[in-house]
């Protein structure tokens, strides 16, 4: 009887750990959760942690090109993000000759480091809390909209006001923006340094960078060597600078030392990052409508339309390289919606919203002033009532987005609704080197079939029901748009661009692609616009339920809302818990780490997902895992295991991939690129027993640039600890 006790006992103990492990902490909410860090292992001090008046290890966690995490590892300003995260990137250096994505790339030398154009690296400098200041501003402000206490361009102006441009001011690189948090009753200035000159460095290919691809994405156990490398470049000041050939790496403030003592279950692990977006504060209405609404469409519309492209890219060799980051980027957000999914439809996942809800009714329900206390009740209703008025539309618009404007890369062609001067600018966002109009043809039969199927005819844009009446069908209405258009080609928009403005009218007002894609984008602003007055009302009413929260809490003798975690708004933060396996079900447990006999074990020859590249099989066969077996792990038997991935029970979201994995020491063990799929739903609700982030190896890392890259000089840059 003993062991099964035990057994209940240790994982009431478990679930308990987990549970605290949710949330997407503000760095100035560390000093209230220091103690649990410290409890849980952390050695670090909290102003090395944080410090908002001196150098500490967030200095070191970047911002990579606006939508993922870097982090900074060495003095050289070598920055250490996913594969998938610098795909774009060495998608646009590679060509059939120089395919960097198949065959990977290693930079020899600084000369062989690439310009990586469009690239943005930032650095968070300071972070002000200006709630005072932002909500003395509202109070003032005489008309606008009423949503100004979210809006990313007022906000800003009052960034520069607040500042009177004294901190910009012969400083090269800085911006300043002010991000609204609960809604509205936190505000925050963020001081950030931005870099421009970027240059790739080195990245396995896609085989390991990518090894499971679409398969394995959203799931563990992982196999998979998700990292490349850039490095950042300044002036000879250490200041932001246009690329030049006079440019040099940048000496940074602070970059992370690297463990290559390896993790265990059970260990301190802890993320910082830019997480996108959560919805922790959603009622049961919007929870209901993401589920039966966005994430069903989604699936349906993405699904369709990956079928076609692997199609296609499985045919083509270069088709392949041309539709490979757009596949990804759809089949990402394919997977994660299948995910949430799932996750919402776990027993009693909608309880910490009834309750939360709840609290705030009692609370309200309880003042004396029924005045103040209605306030807080009616910005509940006022989210249910948007909910259920707005269902039809959310609905239309989600079909038209998900079908027509995402689906169909020709729907951004230039039409007689966009100004003559942006018409390029419109043709060049989709028609390009990595367009195919046959392949985007394809494509636009099968989600426009759909498309029809779903959406009533009343509602479908004019010149789509206006083109199937005319033809009788969608193939052959699809085959006329696209034999008579001319902006699928280059030559096409060439003859366009040389005619008068008058003549051009005319053309733009006869062609069939743009009269469609004008038609198109008309009903989605017509959609959007009549959303506009649901969405606002939604904002406001959650303003004022967290605010009611917030003072519920302070009533039980809380911290208010600091209590609990701000949605994620690609802000830096971060998160703690332990690393760990889990159960997704009955008589199943995953393990951690993952470990190199996996990547054999899933070795597959004839799948473009799974095959092994000759040398890092070479290195299985001979066990060379780096001078000293330095990157391995020694077993009792003196064998040596080489780890893979590994899982924590943080709280990360998108915008989290690149994120660093550090221990209690603040050393990099890891790098986060992915989530397993029964956590999505986390976004709305922290999972405990099924949320987890899935992590690189920092050894694999080390091994793949090492052993398999042979870039022996990134190793010798970098500052390792045993």
């Amino acid at each position: 009887m003993r062991r099964p006790l035990l057994s209940l006992l240790v994982g009431a103990l478990v679930s308990l750990s987990a549970q605290a492990d949710g949330g997407m902490w503000l760095m100035e909410q560390l000093s209230q959760k220091y103690s649990s860090l410290a409890a849980r292992g952390l050695q670090m001090k909290e102003y090395d942690l944080y410090n908002p008046n001196g150098t500490s290890l967030k200095d070191a966690v970047v911002s990579f090109d606006g939508g993922c995490t870097g982090e900074v590892i060495s003095s050289q300003g070598l920055v250490l993000t996913n594969h998938h995260c610098g795909y774009d990137a060495i998608q646009q250096l590679s060509s059939v000759e120089h395919n960097y994505l198949e065959q990977g790339y290693w930079a020899r030398t600084l000369q062989d480091e690439l310009p990586a154009r469009g690239v943005v690296v930032t650095f968070i400098d300071k972070i002000e809390d200006v709630t005072a200041f932002v909500q003395g501003q509202l109070r003032q402000l005489k008309g606008g909209t009423g949503m100004e206490f979210l809006s990313p361009s007022y906000l800003n102006g009052l960034a520069r006001r607040h500042y009177s441009e004294r901190y910009q001011r012969g400083q090269q690189g800085i911006e300043l923006e002010i991000k609204p948090f609960y809604n509205g009753n936190k505000y925050l200035l963020f001081v950030k340094k931005v870099y421009s000159d970027i240059r790739f460095v080195g990245a396995p290919p896609s085989a390991v960078g990518k090894f499971g691809a679409d398969t394995d994405n959203w799931s563990y156990p992982r196999h998979t060597g998700d990292f490349s490398l850039f490095r950042i470049y300044a002036d000879a000041n250490g200041n932001p600078a246009p690329y030049s050939e006079q440019n040099v790496p940048l000496r940074p403030r602070r970059w992370f030392d690297i463990s290559t003592a390896g993790v265990q279950e059970g260990d301190f692990a802890m993320i910082m990052g830019f997480p996108g977006r959560t919805n922790q504060y959603a009622l049961p209405s919007e929870i209901t409508e993401w589920r039966d609404i966005d994430n069903t469409i989604r699936i349906r519309m993405r699904g369709l339309r990956q079928e076609v492209m692997l199609r296609e890219m499985l045919a083509d060799p270069k088709t392949n390289i041309m539709y490979a980051a757009k596949y990804a980027r759809s089949q990402n957000g394919y997977k994660r919606a299948i995910g949430a999914n799932w996750g919402v439809s776990r027993p009693d996942f909608l309880r910490r919203s009834e309750e939360l809800r709840s609290e705030v009714e009692r609370w309200a329900s309880g003042q004396r002033d029924r005045k103040q206390g209605k306030v807080y009740l009616d910005g509940i209703a006022r989210i249910e009532q948007a909910v259920a008025e707005r269902a039809a539309l959310r609905r239309q618009l989600w079909w038209l987005d998900e079908g027509l404007w995402q689906g169909i890369e020709a729907m951004q062609a230039p039409g007689v609704d966009l100004p003559l001067m942006s018409l390029e600018r419109s043709f060049r966002s989709y028609c390009n080197k990595d367009y195919s109009p046959a392949v985007d043809a394809k494509i636009a039969k099968v989600l426009l079939a759909e498309y029809c199927l779903q959406v009533p005819r009343a509602d479908w844009p004019e010149e789509l029901a206006a083109g199937l009446a005319r033809y009788g069908s969608v193939e052959a209405y699809v085959d006329a748009v696209y034999a008579g258009t001319r902006f699928t080609k280059e030559e096409g928009f060439a003859r366009f661009a040389a005619l008068p403005a008058a003549e051009q009218t005319k053309v733009l007002e006869t062609d069939p692609l743009a009269r469609l894609a004008t038609s198109v984008r008309t009903k989605m602003r017509q959609l959007q616009k009549a959303l506009q007055p649901f969405d606002s009302q939604i904002s406001q009413g959650r303003r004022d339920y967290l605010a009611g929260l917030g003072l519920a809490r302070t009533a039980q003798g809380g911290s208010g809302l600091m209590d609990y975690m701000a949605d994620a708004n690609s802000t830096l933060r971060f998160t703690y818990g332990q690393i760990q396996g889990y159960s997704p079900r009955d008589g199943v447990r995953y393990t951690v780490p993952t470990t190199l006999q996996g990547v054999m074990q899933k070795e597959n020859s004839t799948s473009w997902e799974f095959v092994v590249p000759e040398r890092l099989k070479e290195i299985y066969r001979t066990q060379s895992y780096g001078a000293g077996k330095r990157w391995a792990a020694k077993q009792a038997d003196g064998s040596y295991v080489m780890p893979v991935n590994f899982t924590a029970t943080t709280h990360t979201t998108g915008g989290n991939s690149g994120s660093p994995v550090f221990n209690a020491k603040g050393q990099l063990i890891g790098i986060n690129f992915d989530r397993n799929w029964e956590g999505v739903a986390g976004d709305i609700q922290y999972l405990p027993s099924y949320q987890r982030s899935i992590i690189c190896d920092i050894r694999y890392v080390l091994l793949i640039i090492d052993e398999l890259g042979g870039a022996r000089r990134l190793i010798d840059e970098l500052s390792l600890v045993p």
